[in-house]
């Protein structure tokens, strides 16, 4: 596989966004209770995203194979969606895109990366905590009695 080029996503690529989004949460390892708001994203909602906040993606010869969303919150740079297409898994993508994201953070002076990932989904823990994320919290959403997400950040030097 050639390696895909990282680069800023514009809001004309919400269209192709959405379905990177859409098909990679459709893969997780197994189905969560509520299930994931990643599975109801939209080309409208993706592209209200990048025109007011931003992210970056990985195109490939065949167009987005991964992607990653961010918005400057809680005096971070928050990322709502990591999403790679199933066959291009392991291919050190995510790893590329969070280092996008870490750029972005440090040209916006911001001292972290912080998201929240579903505490049912083991192995996207470990990767974020591969990646340097070390968790900080947990939270349930609402309806839910017991914890259902972690809150994981990574501080930048």
């Amino acid at each position: 596989m050639p390696t895909p080029i990282l680069r800023r996503l514009a809001p004309a690529d919400a269209e192709a966004a959405a379905a990177v989004i859409r098909t990679a949460f459709a893969a997780q390892t197994l189905a969560t209770d509520p299930p994931s708001s990643a599975l109801r994203e939209t080309a409208t909602s993706v592209r209200a995203h990048l025109a007011e906040h931003g992210g970056a993606g990985a195109e490939g010869e065949a167009g987005l194979v991964g992607l990653v969303l961010w918005a400057e919150r809680d005096g971070g740079l928050y990322l709502g969606r990591l999403a790679v297409l199933p066959r291009w898994r392991g291919h050190g993508l995510a790893r590329a895109l969070i280092a996008e994201a870490e750029a972005e953070a440090r040209r916006r002076a911001l001292p972290r990366l912080h998201l929240r990932v579903r505490l049912a989904l083991d192995d996207n823990r470990r990767l974020f905590t591969a990646l340097g994320f070390q968790s900080i919290d947990e939270g349930a959403h609402p309806g839910y009695a017991e914890p259902t997400f972690a809150m994981m950040e990574k501080a930048l030097a």
